[in-house]
């Protein structure tokens, strides 16, 4: 036993990927399918997707509010560790992802269980029932991640749980002259605070929030 933590290096992050579920040829053939059409590379990674699912399991989720569905990667993973009648609501404001991501959800094992709205989420969340999720997952812009944050926490139910990707800003967290990492750390120390819900960054990917909405 050590009070100390040790320091997560990049030897530690290839040590965890190699024992982690990786994609399967859906999957693969996914990602690959966005890198054809020009589509950044920007979703979660394979460890962070596994980790999501087994905290969805654990919690007996059923319902999920997606922030940010780019290509359709991560509510894929999200919704294949849900129960028959599960479902993923996925947000996305690019029309052109959207199509992409329609297109492969509909080829996919979960396509019954996904559904994309379009437009910006800040007028898409607001139309969303409180209390009505189980679990919300943001990874969307972030610039607006408070605001995300803020509509997350009134759609999840109490128990839920509320998970934030890129808590890390890219890597470039403590890059000052960096905007984007300027917002995530205005957005972590929002989420630190945050008395109604128990939370932590864990550092797989680009580093995951996860809580529990008290």
């Amino acid at each position: 036993m050590s009070e100390t933590s040790t320091p997560v290096t990049a030897k530690h992050f290839k040590y965890v990927a190699e024992r982690t579920a990786q994609d399967d040829a859906f999957l693969r053939d996914l990602k690959a399918g966005a890198r054809a059409e020009g589509i950044p590379p920007i979703w979660i990674s394979p460890e962070q997707g596994s980790l999501i699912q087994i905290l969805l399991m654990a919690a007996r989720v059923k319902d999920v509010v997606e922030i940010g569905t780019l290509v359709g990667y991560s509510a894929v993973w999200m919704a294949r560790a849900l129960p028959p009648e599960g479902r993923v609501r996925t947000i996305e404001i690019s029309s052109r992802h959207a199509d992409f991501a329609e297109r492969w959800i509909s080829r996919s094992d979960v396509a019954n269980k996904i559904e994309v709205f379009r437009g910006p989420a800040s007028e898409v969340l607001p139309t969303f029932t409180t209390d009505s999720a189980d679990a919300v997952f943001i990874d969307a812009d972030k610039e607006d991640y408070t605001l995300y944050f803020r509509e997350g926490m009134r759609i999840v139910r109490s128990g839920g749980l509320v998970l934030a990707d890129n808590a890390f800003g890219f890597g470039r967290l403590f890059d000052a002259s960096d905007r984007g990492a300027t917002s995530m750390r205005a957005f972590n120390d929002i989420v630190a605070k945050e008395t109604g819900l128990r939370s932590v960054i864990v550092p797989v990917g680009d580093g995951l929030w996860f809580g529990l909405k008290m």
